[in-house]
């Protein structure tokens, strides 16, 4: 697929979309809903909702994908690459406000140059956490500033390089009661992408990928006619 036509089938296949927070619809990261639901009895029963953004930059060149480094002293996830987001608050209208209001907070990035697309299936992480990935593209002419609290340094990495099968790079890794379990690693630049949000970036380049639109949904664990 041309890389320039990126943009238009990730809003062709996120038209719509709504945030789904049934059990039966969970993914574990880089897997997808038949295997996750292979999965469910060892996973948190109660997870704390949370949502990331995931913002894909319209650079002039390509797209790109902005991704934080997280402080090290953090109690969840410390120093791992990461989407910018976190805990669903009560006074949050949705995912999509949740995870505005965080990239706000820990990066600075100003929600008048973010778009909202559209809705990937919930993840649900070892960790206790619920998460609903937004994806959004970013119009360029933002200004970040970091909080050292919560992340030491934001990088972007293109999206064609993300979308190339040879970059993504699966292996086994036990955890816990369930066992092995296939994940996924994108190495770029001395950088590792793994975990959840490798998963995260695998889900939405099969919904894109995939030709047959109910395949897809299925691959991603989205709802489909």
């Amino acid at each position: 697929m041309d890389p320039h036509d990126w943009r238009a089938r990730i809003e062709a296949r996120l038209a719509n979309t709504r945030p789904r927070h049934a059990m039966e619809d969970w993914l574990t990261p880089g897997l997808s809903r038949q295997e996750s639901r292979s999965l469910q009895a060892y996973l948190p029963s109660a997870p704390i909702p949370a949502a990331v953004l995931v913002p894909v930059v319209e650079r002039e060149r390509e797209l790109t994908v902005l991704l934080t480094q997280r402080a090290s002293q953090l109690k969840n996830h410390a120093g791992q690459i990461s989407f910018p987001g976190g805990r669903i608050e009560s006074e949050d209208a949705g995912p999509g406000a949740a995870a505005l209001r965080e990239a706000h907070e820990e990066i600075g990035l100003e929600a008048r140059f973010v778009s909202v697309v559209g809705y990937l299936a919930d993840h649900i992480l070892l960790s206790g956490f619920r998460v609903t990935p937004v994806v959004a593209f970013v119009r360029p002419g933002f200004e970040l500033l970091l909080d050292s609290k919560e992340v030491t340094d934001t990088f972007e990495v293109p999206l064609s390089y993300v979308f190339e099968p040879g970059n993504q790079r699966s292996q086994r890794r036990r955890f816990g009661n369930a066992g092995e379990l296939r994940v996924w690693d994108i190495q770029y630049e001395g950088r590792n992408i793994w975990g959840a949000t490798a998963g995260m970036l695998l889900n939405l380049y099969r919904l894109c990928v995939t030709e047959d639109a109910a395949e897809a949904a299925e691959l991603a664990g989205l709802p489909h006619e």
